[in-house]
């Protein structure tokens, strides 16, 4: 059903780039978050093992069971070693205080990872076959929307309600009692599952609707964000998130035509894949780690004199990336869409750009480690913590 380019590409983003930028995010903000001390030794521990996605990524493109096999085992124990990280951070989140993020919505975003994985793994270990009486090609789309929808998207839910507003200088989202947007996304992605794999009459679209419904809610508060926000301009987290929600909104139109009874192509499932793991978990994810990369050197400052943190983040550069990324996923979807190999290749070659750009940036950021307060006008006292 999908050539092993896309595969090589999906998977890629999948496991080579995003474990380990979530990841290392999650680690950083989830602490704060669900108002929990302690340093993360497990999550650390499970960074080289995850660092072996790539290769896991370039064995199922190829179908190659040994290599699979052995990549599979080291990535699932980081996996196993980061589930442990952060139910322990749940587990030990009081409930005496109120929580900056749901641990509920965080707890079951993991939960799908490692069923995404362990999913995987099945169609890696049984190639063409059913799935639990799922046949395997609609196994894939099970796969893929466990990742992308129930592990990635779940985790902006519940992190992005509070990082956002923080990380744009907006008013923070009102207190609730339940995390009632992740929960009834939840619920909207199991029907979709249920309608996807065992092909029940209405469950797919139900569920969809659903899932937008809850998304709907959050577009509410990025609108208000991008509003009420006190940044000099736009930046990074703030721009990705509102191209990525542009993206996503397409994703959502192609799939409700798919689940209507337009043709599943192999070049509309491409675009399909390219608009929902790409131009929406990619780049939100991507569009936060200039920023929190800022924000972590800041906060890990040696005592004395500190620069603000404006001083560490290169607004321009990450809008500029942002720009790219989002032109060269419209472009590389309307290509796989269209069927034009042109603006393909085209929309490629932004992407690589914006990568180029967004590695630049982060070089940038770690170059100021050695920025002294008499080098920097923007420079201000250790003891304010502004």
């Amino acid at each position: 059903m999908l050539d092993e380019r896309l595969l090589l590409a999906a998977h890629l983003a999948g496991l080579g780039f995003l474990p380990l930028a979530v990841v290392g995010a999650a680690e950083h903000v989830l602490p704060m978050m669900l108002r929990v001390g302690g340093r993360p030794v497990r999550a650390w521990s499970a960074l080289p093992l995850l660092g072996l996605g790539a290769a896991l990524a370039l064995a199922v493109s190829q179908a190659d069971r040994t290599l699979g096999r052995a990549a599979l085992a080291l990535v699932a124990a980081g996996v196993l070693l980061v589930v442990a990280d952060i139910g322990s951070l749940a587990a030990r989140a009081p409930g005496t205080r109120l929580l900056l993020a749901s641990r509920s919505a965080v707890v079951l975003a993991v939960c799908h990872a490692a069923l995404a994985l362990a999913l995987g793994a099945v169609l890696l270990e049984r190639p063409g076959r059913e799935v639990l009486g799922i046949r395997w090609d609609r196994a894939i789309l099970v796969h893929l929307h466990l990742a992308a929808l129930g592990w990635l998207t779940l985790l902006i839910l519940a992190v992005g309600r509070t990082l956002a507003p923080m990380l744009a200088l907006a008013p923070a989202a009102p207190p609730r009692r339940l995390p009632a947007e992740e929960l009834a996304f939840t619920a909207g992605l199991w029907l979709v599952l249920g309608g996807i794999g065992w092909r029940v009459e209405g469950l797919a679209p139900a569920g969809a609707l659903l899932c937008v419904t809850a998304l709907a809610r959050f577009l509410g508060l990025l609108a208000r964000v991008a509003r009420t926000h006190r940044l000099d301009g736009m930046e990074g987290p703030l721009g990705h998130f509102l191209a990525g929600l542009v993206l996503l909104v397409q994703a959502a139109v192609l799939g409700f035509l798919l689940l209507g009874g337009w043709e599943a192509t192999s070049r509309r499932l491409a675009a399909y894949v390219v608009l929902l793991l790409v131009g929406w978990a990619v780049g939100v994810t991507i569009g936060h780690v200039g920023k929190l990369l800022a924000v972590s050197l800041w906060t890990w400052w040696p005592p004395g004199p500190r620069p603000r943190q404006a001083a560490l983040y290169p607004r321009r550069t990450w809008v500029v990336e942002t720009a790219l990324f989002a032109l060269g996923v419209e472009l590389l979807a309307a290509g796989a869409l269209a069927g034009s190999a042109a603006a393909a290749r085209s929309g490629a070659v932004l992407l690589l750009a914006s990568a180029a750009v967004a590695l630049a940036a982060a070089v940038w950021t770690l170059s100021r480690r050695g920025l002294t307060a008499e080098r920097n006008p923007l420079a201000f006292p250790a003891a304010s913590r502004r």
